[in-house]
């Protein structure tokens, strides 16, 4: 008999023995890094790719097959940010030597730098609801007393 890697209901599906949640959060962490180093030298491509990374990292955490309502609520929102930063054009801005970017270039940045600080406190929230960022104190968890 052939074992099954990809059926967790098979007698013989075998689980991972090593835990990568550490390399996974210092990834996260660095990740995290290079988009705030992006966000402040207003690349807005580069920190969009840098928050599509995380996303990768978030919304690839479950099988496809154990997503529930909730997650597939954090899908639908996250594409909506999506479809809304897509709707802008693109984020490569390239101001020529000391000309000015005309007022209809400086809005359409003003408003992907809000859609990027949208996609990205989206993203650090549920990070923390995955319980791979900020940890709160809930009470749930006396196990020590």
């Amino acid at each position: 008999m052939t074992k099954d890697y990809s059926n967790p209901d098979d007698e013989l599906y075998e689980k991972s023995k090593i835990n990568p949640a550490a390399i996974i959060n210092i990834n996260l962490e660095n990740i995290w890094k290079e988009a705030y180093s992006a966000q402040s030298k207003n690349d807005l491509w580069k920190w969009n790719r840098k928050l599509d990374s995380v996303w990768l990292i978030l919304g690839g955490d479950e099988p496809e097959k154990q997503v529930n309502e909730e997650k597939k609520d954090w899908v639908k929102l996250f594409n909506e940010i999506e479809m809304k930063l897509g709707e802008t054009g693109s984020l490569i801005h390239k101001s020529k030597g000391f000309e000015q970017m005309d007022e209809t270039e400086i809005k359409k940045m003003a408003h992907q730098y809000q859609l990027l600080m949208s996609k990205s406190l989206f993203l650090r929230r549920l990070q923390n609801k995955q319980g791979k960022g900020t940890a709160y104190d809930t009470g749930e968890e006396d196990y020590m007393g």
